[in-house]
């Protein structure tokens, strides 16, 4: 009785195989690092314009937004509001502590003043929106972005963006600053929704480049 003869894979088909399957995995690794790269880049560009937006509001009005004192009587949209729209007009942006307040807090005289900046700038046209929205915009990594007076004992005003991936956070770091989450014009503490200024900067037990852990979040704060 003849046996059948049993027909395998050639070694052509099998090279074919394999760069076919090459191309697609470098396909996708492609597709995450461009993925990646168009975060970062909105990250940056996202931080530019708050800065621009800042600046441009306190020339043409001579205050800070979130700190205006005037805002109920510059914008109409505040005639309902009052003088709970204001700010307490002392030229800072809240106290480095208003990032732990939640944005369904209702608006009050002289306070929220983290909330009311995007409120103000929304008002001034500045940014789209309306102007008693007090929601803080999200950066690409999901997380709120803030701006306030103070932050990781950086002085001045910073922006904070929340929940940054830790890897992401030390590309960042390694383009725009000293690649130190505890020192610098950036700084960074594990992700939190409480004061910023009592947590310790860089704060993750890890001892990785950077002092970033790559299984962590960050909320990291950019001096302006």
């Amino acid at each position: 009785m003849l046996q059948k003869k049993q027909k395998g894979f050639t070694l052509v088909e099998i090279a074919i195989v394999l760069v076919i399957v090459g191309l697609l995995i470098g396909g996708v690794l492609k597709g995450q690092e461009m993925i990646t790269n168009a975060k970062l880049k909105r990250i940056e560009s996202d931080n530019a314009g708050i800065a621009a937006a800042l600046f441009s509001y306190q020339d043409r009005y001579l205050q800070l937004p979130g700190d205006d004192s005037q805002a109920n009587s510059r914008f109409d949209a505040y005639s309902t509001l009052g003088t709970a729209a204001n700010g307490g007009g002392n030229g800072t942006i809240g106290d480095g502590k208003d990032w732990a307040i939640d944005i369904a807090t209702a608006w009050a005289k002289d306070g929220q003043e983290t909330l009311k900046v995007f409120g103000h700038l929304r008002a001034a046209g500045l940014v789209p929106g309306g102007a008693v929205d007090s929601t803080r915009p999200t950066n690409a990594y999901g997380g709120q972005i803030g701006v306030q007076d103070g932050s990781l004992k950086i002085a001045g005003h910073v922006t904070i963006f929340g929940k940054i991936e830790g890897p992401i956070a030390k590309i960042l770091e390694g383009r725009l600053d000293d690649k130190s989450p505890a020192s610098g014009r950036i700084q960074s503490a594990e992700a939190s929704s409480t004061d910023l200024n009592t947590m310790d900067a860089g704060k993750d037990g890890a001892d990785d480049e950077g002092g970033y852990s790559d299984g962590l979040r960050y909320d990291m704060a950019f001096r302006l």
